[in-house]
């Protein structure tokens, strides 16, 4: 039986992964051009970014996913309080939801939201302030959530 708690950090991590999966889409389209509506002839539709820049969008969406709900199903065997718990969550469920903001902002941002300025990759735009802002935030988050974990599991061991 799951907890509230649980159950929120897989219904999060199921719409994360569902936009991931979207990602792949537009992977398909980035590579092919388009979609192919029937064999040999594809409707050409235009993505922004690149198939690399899709990839990413991709597949760190579903590692994201993945990781809130392997913890979602960790937290109660690690016997965390209830408080810390709630704290990891919002720590993990904050972190899914700006790295999927980064990854997606990134394709639309020449610098590839790597920094707030002009890099060697290309200029700043308003999405690259988008992307990384948030990512910055939970980046540190996402440090002190598996920081938690990590003394949670040896203080049981």
């Amino acid at each position: 039986m799951f907890t509230p708690l649980q159950k929120r950090m897989v219904g999060h991590a199921a719409l994360m992964l569902l936009i991931a999966m979207l990602a792949g889409v537009g992977l398909l389209m980035s590579v092919v051009g388009g979609i192919e509506l029937w064999p040999g002839h594809v409707l050409g539709i235009g993505v922004p970014s690149n198939p690399a820049g899709w990839v990413r969008t991709h597949v760190g969406g579903i590692l994201n996913a993945m990781l809130l709900m392997l913890v979602a199903l960790l937290i109660p065997g690690l016997g965390f309080a209830d408080k810390p718990a709630r704290r990891l969550a919002v720590f993990l469920i904050g972190t899914g939801w700006a790295n999927t903001l980064f990854y997606w902002a990134a394709m639309w941002a020449p610098n590839r939201a790597l920094t707030f300025g002009d890099n060697r990759l290309g200029a700043s735009n308003l999405a690259a302030v988008i992307g990384l802002a948030p990512a910055l935030l939970f980046v540190i988050f996402s440090i002190i959530a598996v920081a938690m974990i990590a003394a949670q599991a040896w203080r049981r061991a």
